[in-house]
C-alpha cells in the first residue's frame, strides 16, 4: 500500500538529490526515510532512484512516479485547506468540566493550541470532581466532561479519547524503586502508600487495581488525605513511601524523579479518559474539534487501548 509519507519522502529526495539532506528536511532519520522509499519501490516493483550516481538521480520511471506524487500531495493539501477553513469558521461556547487529576497535566498540552487554531470557539472550563461533573451534565450546566471512564451511567454518553498507564512513584532509595516491575498484589500488602482523599476517582482506580486490599484498612494507611497528586508526590519525596500516578503526571517528572518510577508487571493497568456528555447534538462540531485537538496533543502510544487493561473505578 502506498502512503502519503512515502510520497513525501520521494519528493524530498528528488528536491534535494541527497538522502541525508532529505531526511533532515523531513525530520526523520536517514535509515527511516531510505527504508520507506525502498518499501515503496518493492511495492511498485520499480526503482525510483539511481543510487549509484551522486547526486542521486531519478530513473525514467521514477520521474513519472515523482511527478504523480507531487500531484497527489498537492491535492491532499487542498483537503487540509478545506478542513482548516471549516474549523476556522466553527464558533460557539463550550462549557467543559475536567477532573483535578487531569486538569494540571492535560490542559497545558492542548488548550493554547485549540485557542490559537479555533479563535471562534469560546471555552468555559471548570475543575470539578467526577460526581459534580455528572450532575452538571445532567442539568445541562456543562456541555462536556473530560473524565475517567467507564461510568456505567446509561444517561451519559462516553467517547474514549486516550488511555494513560498507571505507574508507581517511590521515594529515592525505596525498596520498590530498585525493582524493574512490581505486581498489584505486592503493593497492596504495604502500609506506606499515599492515596488521594475520598471523592477522587483516581483513588478508586488504586483501590480497584489492588483488588480492594486497601479498602478495609484505610484508617491505618491514609496518614494524610489530599485532593492533589502534586501534594502526594511531595509527600513521597519528603516523608517516604510511594504513591500511584497516571501517565500524564509522570511525563512532568524530572530525569532524577523518573528513576523513582516503576511499572507494573504483566498486563499494563490503564486509566481510560473520555469526553462525556448527555446531549451534544447542537455542539457536536465543537466536541469533535475538542477531541481531535486532545488526541493530537497527547503521546501517540496513549491512543492505544490494546497496550493494557482498563482499570474500572466505579
Amino acid at each position: 500500500m502506498v502512503t502519503l509519507t512515502q510520497l513525501e519522502y520521494v519528493v524530498a529526495v528528488d528536491t534535494y538529490r541527497h538522502f541525508a539532506n532529505a531526511a533532515e528536511k523531513c525530520m526523520v532519520t536517514q535509515p527511516t526515510l531510505s527504508m520507506q522509499i525502498k518499501k515503496l519501490e518493492e511495492y511498485l516493483g520499480i526503482i525510483i532512484f539511481d543510487r549509484s550516481k551522486q547526486p542521486v538521480m531519478p530513473t525514467d520511471v521514477g520521474k513519472l512516479v515523482i511527478e504523480q506524487a507531487r500531484v497527489l500531495l498537492r491535492e491532499t493539501k487542498k483537503l487540509e485547506d478545506i478542513a482548516q477553513g471549516y474549523h476556522e469558521n466553527v464558533s460557539g461556547r463550550l462549557k467543559i468540566g475536567i477532573i483535578p487529576t487531569l486538569a494540571p497535566y492535560l490542559l497545558p498540552l492542548f488548550l493554547g493550541r485549540m485557542m490559537e487554531r479555533h479563535p471562534g470557539i469560546k471555552l468555559n472550563i471548570k475543575e470539578m470532581k467526577t460526581q459534580d461533573i455528572i450532575m452538571e451534565l445532567k442539568k445541562d450546566e456543562l456541555d462536556v466532561g473530560i473524565m475517567a471512564t467507564p461510568l456505567h451511567d446509561e444517561n451519559i454518553t462516553e467517547d474514549p479519547v486516550f488511555y494513560e498507564e498507571i505507574k508507581v512513584y517511590t521515594q529515592f532509595g525505596h525498596v520498590l524503586s530498585k525493582r524493574e516491575a512490581v505486581t498489584a498484589e505486592e503493593i497492596s500488602k504495604r502500609d506506606d502508600i499515599w492515596m488521594l482523599a475520598d471523592g477522587n476517582c483516581f483513588r478508586n482506580h488504586v483501590i480497584n487495581l489492588c483488588h480492594n486490599q486497601f479498602a478495609g484498612a484505610e484508617e491505618d494507611i491514609l496518614r494524610y488525605e489530599s485532593g492533589s497528586l502534586e501534594t502526594l508526590k511531595k509527600m513521597v519525596e519528603t516523608e517516604g513511601g510511594f504513591t500511584l500516578l497516571p501517565e500524564l503526571a509522570v511525563l512532568e517528572l524530572s530525569a532524577r524523579q523518573l528513576g523513582q518510577v516503576v511499572s507494573f508487571d504483566g498486563q499494563i493497568p490503564l486509566r481510560e479518559v473520555s469526553l462525556c456528555y448527555v446531549r451534544n447534538a447542537a455542539k457536536r462540531d465543537l466536541v469533535e474539534i475538542l477531541k481531535a485537538t486532545i488526541r493530537n496533543a497527547v503521546p501517540e502510544e496513549m491512543l492505544e487501548k490494546e497496550r493494557g487493561t482498563v482499570v474500572e473505578w466505579r
